[in-house]
């Protein structure tokens, strides 16, 4: 059985810490990457905005299965949007800008993929924490 909430909660850390850099080195990021501090810091509070969301659903009692579906599908936009934006050249990134965008892409379009194989999985949304364990520990 695949453990949805340790995907969850892995998939919100990413994304908050990616959304975190993007938000305090915009400026060095767009040297490195070619991608404006004025892209980069919307995106990255919209990352950090996002994964706390999903470490929120991650940690109730009992996961909500259209809150998963609404962050694999999330995740699975993201992921083709990425490609599609590397793809065309919007913004014109650097090309280790084009690269970070596709490998992020690759990513959170796993992630989309391991949360909808959870949703399959026998119990894996539905399995309450336990009383006795701390939502950060399950």
């Amino acid at each position: 059985m695949i453990d949805l909430r340790l995907i969850l909660k892995l998939d919100a850390v990413v994304t908050g810490v990616n959304g975190i850099a993007y938000l305090a080195l915009a400026g060095p990021l767009e040297d490195l990457l070619g991608v404006a501090p004025e892209l980069t810091r919307p995106i990255g509070a919209f990352l950090v905005l996002f994964g706390a969301a999903v470490w929120f659903v991650a940690t109730r009692p009992a996961v909500p299965r259209m809150a998963v579906a609404d962050i694999a599908a999330a995740n699975a936009v993201w992921a083709l949007g990425s490609v599609a934006f590397a793809a065309t050249g919007a913004s014109s990134p650097a090309t280790a800008g084009t690269v970070w965008i596709v490998l992020q892409a690759l990513v959170v379009g796993g992630f989309a993929a391991l949360q909808a194989l959870a949703m399959r999985s026998d119990g894996a949304v539905a399995s309450p924490v336990s009383p006795n364990s701390s939502a950060i520990s399950s």
